[in-house]
């Protein structure tokens, strides 16, 4: 994949001076679209190659982590879970927006899901700058009807759609009025966004993946000073067991 050349690099980069988390800059989307994909939800699948290690969690983000030895390795965000890219009555493509700044823009993925024996990531690419496509392999889009977006819709929103399709046929309405409306149907089914609306911002306290109760030791004396305090308390323990249970200690 194409990295932006060097000296930019807008990332997250992994020295002492900055966190260890990622910090998103939104908050995922729900989930959304083919039930059957739910499957998928609340699961990770990683590639690596000679340069990257990519990191793809289904309705939640895609991650980058750059292993050459440069001196400001990439690693961060490429994308949030957002919205689908509906073609055709076709969930096309799962779209991964906001990820980390990229000049005056910011990066995002377009994962396309396509037929396979297993759950894997295929080809990563970079077709512009800063923008991402991504082939994920999964046997849960085999049938040929597994990513057609009218089955999965309310009987409501189904009937909308129908009348939609008889007043273009009747030309009682223009293409543009129709994309529109089709383009609301799909919102109230949570597939896509309104255009108008921005996606909530990440709360850094959920988002961060980051364990709070974990200690980041910053000094030898803490790491020392902690390791006392831990060994005091396994020792503590220990005597607890002893004198409850000294058969099971012999």
């Amino acid at each position: 994949m194409r990295m932006v050349e060097e000296p930019v690099n807008l990332g997250q980069n992994w020295n002492a001076e900055e966190p260890k988390a990622l910090i998103p800059k939104v908050k995922a989307a729900n989930f959304s679209g083919p039930p059957h994909l739910r499957r998928l939800y609340g699961k990770c699948f990683e590639k690596s190659d000679s340069s990257y290690k990519y990191e793809f969690c289904p309705f939640k983000n895609v991650t980058q982590y750059e292993q050459t030895l440069r001196w400001n390795p990439y690693s961060g965000i490429l994308g949030i879970w957002e919205e689908w890219d509906i073609r055709n009555n076709t969930f096309y493509a799962m779209m991964m927006k906001d990820g980390d700044t990229c000049g005056e823009r910011s990066r995002q993925v377009a994962v396309h899901l396509e037929c396979g024996k297993k759950n894997e990531i295929g080809d990563v690419s970079e077709p512009d700058r800063c923008q991402y496509k991504m082939i994920f392999k999964t046997p849960l889009v085999c049938h040929q009807h597994s990513l057609l977006v009218y089955p999965t819709l309310s009987e409501e929103l189904q009937r909308r759609w129908d009348d939609l399709e008889a007043e273009l046929f009747y030309e009682e309405i223009t293409q543009q009025g129709y994309n529109k409306r089709l383009h609301k149907i799909f919102e109230e089914a949570g597939y896509m966004l309104d255009p108008k609306t921005k996606p909530e911002p990440a709360q850094e306290a959920n988002e961060q993946h980051h364990d709070e109760n974990s200690e980041d030791f910053q000094t030898l004396d803490s790491c020392k000073e902690a390791y006392q305090t831990l060994k005091q308390e396994v020792e503590r323990l220990q005597g607890l067991l002893v004198a409850q249970n000294p058969q099971d200690l012999v």
